[in-house]
């Protein structure tokens, strides 16, 4: 949920805005381990992130982020949490 003054609204109801997932511990380790990299390495998406923002994501998190793709049904893509 992303809020504005006086309204609250779910940005994920929108068609064209991407299933965002926060990572917990275990499947970031598994991640790093599996890829063979460190976070830093990955792109990067600020704290203040509408997506970011609506999963609750701090600086550090990692964030899964689930696109719809019309040659490979779901394309997937990982983002590493940094302030601003």
């Amino acid at each position: 949920m992303v809020e504005s003054k006086d309204k609250k609204f779910d940005i994920f109801e929108h068609e064209l805005v991407p299933k965002h997932v926060l990572l917990n511990e275990s499947e970031v380790k598994s991640l790093l381990a599996s890829h063979h990299f460190v976070p830093h390495q990955l792109p990067y998406i600020k704290a203040s992130d509408p997506g970011a923002r609506a999963v609750e994501a701090k600086p550090g998190n990692i964030i899964k982020i689930i696109r719809k793709s019309p040659t490979a049904k779901e394309a997937i893509t990982y983002r590493y949490v940094i302030d601003g």
